[in-house]
């Protein structure tokens, strides 16, 4: 990360430097060190909560990094168990204010079996707003049953070792791989098959969970190119049996003695 000037290439040097905020194209307002520290928040190991909560009314999108929480020596271990007890017993947490960082953040304190745990919470402004506005409209019947079907065939616990990296894990691959030397050959790309009836995607995954063999896609018709039967006119009665209906591919002339 060499300072230069993006215009010429110049080399710049690291005193040269200044923060800025770019508040139109091309135009910056500059920031010297002295100003940015007057800014900063007073950093405290203290967390200040300021009001308590049902832990169901905090909204998980807001939901930012979590931490553990542990009591700061032996005197504060009694007053830590004890909130952590009321708050488990009342189904509450707790929200205040940390700094963490040189930046003041709102938090969540709730209670972790024998102890606690700490979310940092998002800004409002932080959040979009959804619009599921346009999904409005009448559902299949049918085809939400098939769906509550297949959810209820997959329901299971939550268990994050469950759940693998396949990208790291590849990466990994890789670099071992680089290490010794070998040779690397670039996989295909996989390409996802576009689901174009939902119905019948439901229900070929309803189809795998119970276990039985997919279903054969329909043959399409293939126009039959040959010549349609000839209808041959027979003369008479009703009382005469009429000609059999032949092909071309079965009728040949006779050859004359």
């Amino acid at each position: 990360m060499r300072p230069h000037d993006p215009h010429t290439g110049e080399a710049i040097e690291r005193d040269e430097v200044r923060k800025g905020y770019e508040y139109d194209r091309g135009q910056f307002v500059t920031f010297t060190p002295e100003e940015l520290r007057a800014l900063d928040v007073e950093s405290s190991k203290t967390i200040d909560i300021a009001t308590f909560i049902p832990r169901a009314e905090v909204e998980p999108l807001y939901f930012n990094a979590p931490y553990y929480v542990y009591p700061d020596g032996p005197v504060a271990i009694e007053p830590y168990r004890v909130i952590a007890a009321a708050m488990t017993d009342s189904g509450m947490a707790g929200l205040g204010r940390l700094t963490l960082s040189r930046r003041e953040r709102m938090v969540m304190i709730e209670p972790r079996g024998a102890g606690m745990g700490l979310i940092t919470l998002r800004a409002a402004e932080e959040v979009r707003s959804a619009d599921f506005g346009r999904f409005d409209g009448e559902l299949d019947a049918e085809a939400v049953a098939i769906a509550a079907m297949i959810i209820k065939r997959k329901t299971g616990a939550f268990d994050p070792a469950t759940f693998r990296d396949r990208y790291q894990e590849a990466l990994r691959e890789l670099i071992e791989a680089k290490i010794k030397g070998l040779p690397v050959k670039a996989g295909p790309a996989i390409q996802p098959p576009q689901v174009l009836d939902l119905m019948a995607a439901l229900k070929r995954s309803l189809a795998q969970e119970r276990g039985e063999p997919p279903a054969k896609p329909k043959r399409k018709a293939v126009a039959d190119r040959r010549q349609h039967n000839l209808l041959l006119p027979v003369s008479g009665g009703a009382r005469e049996k009429p000609a059999p209906a032949v092909t071309r591919a079965s009728t040949r002339r006779r050859k004359k003695a």
